[in-house]
Protein backbone atom coordinates (compact mmCIF):
# COMPACT_ATOMS: atom_id res chain seq x y z
CA UNK A 1 0.00 0.00 0.00
CA UNK A 2 1.30 3.25 -1.02
CA UNK A 3 1.46 6.53 1.18
CA UNK A 4 1.39 10.03 0.19
CA UNK A 5 2.61 12.32 2.75
CA UNK A 6 2.61 16.47 3.37
CA UNK A 7 5.18 16.92 1.24
CA UNK A 8 4.33 14.93 -1.36
CA UNK A 9 6.53 12.08 -1.17
CA UNK A 10 5.81 8.52 -2.20
CA UNK A 11 6.43 6.35 1.21
CA UNK A 12 7.21 2.70 -0.32
CA UNK A 13 6.18 0.15 2.66
CA UNK A 14 8.49 -3.05 3.36
CA UNK A 15 8.08 -6.20 2.17
CA UNK A 16 5.43 -7.35 4.22
CA UNK A 17 5.74 -10.29 6.23
CA UNK A 18 4.08 -13.19 5.65
CA UNK A 19 0.74 -13.74 7.45
CA UNK A 20 -1.04 -16.79 7.74
CA UNK A 21 -4.41 -15.51 9.90
CA UNK A 22 -7.77 -15.21 8.46
CA UNK A 23 -8.02 -11.85 6.45
CA UNK A 24 -11.62 -10.84 7.25
CA UNK A 25 -11.68 -11.38 10.92
CA UNK A 26 -15.09 -13.28 12.62
CA UNK A 27 -15.63 -9.12 14.23
CA UNK A 28 -14.77 -7.30 10.77
CA UNK A 29 -17.79 -9.55 9.04
CA UNK A 30 -20.01 -8.56 11.89
CA UNK A 31 -19.16 -5.22 11.63
CA UNK A 32 -19.57 -5.14 7.51
CA UNK A 33 -22.91 -6.91 8.21
CA UNK A 34 -24.27 -4.25 11.12
CA UNK A 35 -22.96 -1.10 8.55
CA UNK A 36 -24.95 -2.40 6.02
CA UNK A 37 -27.83 -3.44 8.64
CA UNK A 38 -27.60 0.22 8.73
CA UNK A 39 -27.14 1.88 5.86
CA UNK A 40 -30.26 -0.03 4.74
CA UNK A 41 -32.60 0.86 7.97
CA UNK A 42 -33.12 -2.67 8.71
CA UNK A 43 -32.85 -4.38 12.30
CA UNK A 44 -29.23 -5.79 13.39
CA UNK A 45 -29.25 -8.76 15.89
CA UNK A 46 -25.17 -8.92 16.56
CA UNK A 47 -25.67 -12.08 18.68
CA UNK A 48 -27.35 -13.73 15.67
CA UNK A 49 -24.97 -12.67 13.00
CA UNK A 50 -22.32 -13.82 14.85
CA UNK A 51 -23.72 -17.22 15.42
CA UNK A 52 -24.47 -17.48 11.17
CA UNK A 53 -20.92 -16.23 10.45
CA UNK A 54 -18.56 -18.10 13.22
CA UNK A 55 -16.74 -21.57 11.77
CA UNK A 56 -17.38 -24.38 13.68
CA UNK A 57 -13.82 -24.80 14.87
CA UNK A 58 -14.09 -28.02 17.30
CA UNK A 59 -15.90 -29.34 14.21
CA UNK A 60 -13.18 -28.60 12.15
CA UNK A 61 -10.41 -29.86 14.72
CA UNK A 62 -12.46 -33.06 15.29
CA UNK A 63 -12.77 -33.92 11.79
CA UNK A 64 -8.60 -33.91 11.65
CA UNK A 65 -8.74 -36.98 13.82
CA UNK A 66 -7.55 -39.58 11.40
CA UNK A 67 -9.08 -43.04 11.50
CA UNK A 68 -7.69 -45.78 12.91
CA UNK A 69 -7.45 -48.93 10.70
CA UNK A 70 -7.52 -51.30 13.99
CA UNK A 71 -10.46 -49.88 15.18
CA UNK A 72 -14.43 -51.08 13.72
CA UNK A 73 -15.37 -47.71 12.24
CA UNK A 74 -18.50 -47.35 14.77
CA UNK A 75 -15.70 -47.04 18.02
CA UNK A 76 -13.81 -44.33 15.60
CA UNK A 77 -17.40 -42.68 15.09
CA UNK A 78 -18.37 -42.85 18.40
CA UNK A 79 -14.50 -40.96 19.41
CA UNK A 80 -14.95 -38.34 17.24
CA UNK A 81 -18.24 -37.96 18.59
CA UNK A 82 -17.05 -37.80 22.15
CA UNK A 83 -13.97 -35.18 21.20
CA UNK A 84 -16.35 -32.94 19.63
CA UNK A 85 -19.09 -33.38 22.84
CA UNK A 86 -16.23 -32.74 24.90
CA UNK A 87 -15.18 -29.48 23.04
CA UNK A 88 -18.67 -27.94 22.79
CA UNK A 89 -19.92 -28.12 25.79
CA UNK A 90 -16.58 -27.11 27.55
CA UNK A 91 -17.82 -23.56 26.54
CA UNK A 92 -20.90 -23.90 27.95
CA UNK A 93 -22.20 -21.30 30.60
CA UNK A 94 -21.04 -22.16 34.66
CA UNK A 95 -24.73 -23.08 35.49
CA UNK A 96 -24.89 -25.72 32.90
CA UNK A 97 -21.54 -27.83 34.03
CA UNK A 98 -23.44 -29.72 36.66
CA UNK A 99 -26.69 -30.51 34.83
CA UNK A 100 -26.15 -30.78 31.33
CA UNK A 101 -22.45 -31.19 30.79
CA UNK A 102 -21.45 -34.03 33.00
CA UNK A 103 -23.98 -35.76 31.53
CA UNK A 104 -23.47 -35.40 28.10
CA UNK A 105 -20.09 -36.14 28.20
CA UNK A 106 -20.81 -39.36 30.66
CA UNK A 107 -23.23 -40.61 28.00
CA UNK A 108 -20.73 -40.18 25.02
CA UNK A 109 -17.48 -42.04 27.14
CA UNK A 110 -19.94 -44.54 28.43
CA UNK A 111 -21.07 -45.43 24.89
CA UNK A 112 -17.03 -46.08 23.88
CA UNK A 113 -16.31 -48.22 26.64
CA UNK A 114 -19.23 -50.29 25.91
CA UNK A 115 -18.79 -50.84 22.42
CA UNK A 116 -14.94 -51.49 23.24
CA UNK A 117 -16.09 -54.14 25.73
CA UNK A 118 -18.02 -55.15 23.13
CA UNK A 119 -15.25 -55.88 20.62
CA UNK A 120 -12.80 -57.81 22.87
CA UNK A 121 -15.42 -60.15 23.59
CA UNK A 122 -15.17 -63.41 21.10
CA UNK A 123 -18.44 -64.53 19.94
CA UNK A 124 -17.85 -68.59 19.97
CA UNK A 125 -20.30 -69.43 22.83
CA UNK A 126 -23.62 -68.30 23.29
CA UNK A 127 -23.60 -66.91 26.49
CA UNK A 128 -20.23 -64.45 25.03
CA UNK A 129 -22.53 -63.59 22.03
CA UNK A 130 -25.73 -62.83 24.58
CA UNK A 131 -22.87 -60.22 27.01
CA UNK A 132 -22.04 -58.88 23.24
CA UNK A 133 -25.31 -57.92 22.20
CA UNK A 134 -26.23 -56.74 25.40
CA UNK A 135 -23.31 -54.04 25.51
CA UNK A 136 -24.23 -53.13 22.15
CA UNK A 137 -27.90 -52.67 22.94
CA UNK A 138 -26.51 -50.66 25.77
CA UNK A 139 -24.35 -48.36 23.57
CA UNK A 140 -27.64 -47.64 21.48
CA UNK A 141 -29.16 -46.61 24.48
CA UNK A 142 -26.83 -44.20 25.37
CA UNK A 143 -26.54 -42.51 22.60
CA UNK A 144 -30.34 -42.03 22.38
CA UNK A 145 -30.04 -40.34 26.04
CA UNK A 146 -27.32 -38.42 24.33
CA UNK A 147 -29.63 -37.27 21.93
CA UNK A 148 -32.40 -36.16 24.18
CA UNK A 149 -29.74 -34.43 26.82
CA UNK A 150 -28.19 -32.55 23.90
CA UNK A 151 -31.80 -31.54 22.77
CA UNK A 152 -32.65 -30.05 26.01
CA UNK A 153 -29.37 -28.70 26.41
CA UNK A 154 -29.90 -26.75 23.24
CA UNK A 155 -33.30 -25.82 24.66
CA UNK A 156 -32.09 -24.32 27.65
CA UNK A 157 -28.85 -22.44 25.88
CA UNK A 158 -26.26 -24.89 27.24
CA UNK A 159 -25.33 -25.42 23.49
CA UNK A 160 -25.70 -23.83 19.99
CA UNK A 161 -28.24 -24.85 17.89
CA UNK A 162 -25.58 -25.68 14.91
CA UNK A 163 -23.80 -27.61 17.40
CA UNK A 164 -26.94 -30.03 18.37
CA UNK A 165 -26.88 -30.53 14.51
CA UNK A 166 -23.98 -31.62 14.63
CA UNK A 167 -24.39 -34.00 17.57
CA UNK A 168 -27.28 -35.20 15.92
CA UNK A 169 -25.88 -36.06 12.61
CA UNK A 170 -22.95 -38.00 14.37
CA UNK A 171 -25.16 -39.48 16.80
CA UNK A 172 -27.47 -41.05 14.10
CA UNK A 173 -24.32 -42.34 12.29
CA UNK A 174 -23.12 -43.83 15.16
CA UNK A 175 -26.59 -45.54 15.92
CA UNK A 176 -26.65 -46.69 12.25
CA UNK A 177 -23.30 -48.26 12.65
CA UNK A 178 -23.80 -50.13 16.04
CA UNK A 179 -27.33 -51.29 14.41
CA UNK A 180 -25.66 -52.56 11.48
CA UNK A 181 -22.74 -54.22 13.66
CA UNK A 182 -25.01 -56.25 15.88
CA UNK A 183 -27.24 -57.83 12.63
CA UNK A 184 -23.35 -59.20 11.33
CA UNK A 185 -23.03 -60.49 14.24
CA UNK A 186 -26.66 -62.50 13.93
CA UNK A 187 -25.71 -63.60 10.55
CA UNK A 188 -22.21 -64.89 11.30
CA UNK A 189 -23.82 -66.35 14.11
CA UNK A 190 -26.27 -67.74 11.88
CA UNK A 191 -23.03 -68.94 9.75
CA UNK A 192 -21.57 -70.67 12.04
CA UNK A 193 -24.60 -72.74 13.69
Amino acid sequence: MLQVSRDSNLKIPEKLKDYNGVENSIEDKVAVKQAIATAENKKFNKKEVREGIEDDNDLEQVNKIPFNANDLIVITVVKKLSAYTIAVTEKSPKKFRGVFVNRMQNYCLDTLECLLEANFIRMDTIEKKIKREELQKQAIVKLKLLGYVSMVAENSGCILKKQYKQISIQLSEAINLTIAWKKSDDERWKKRN
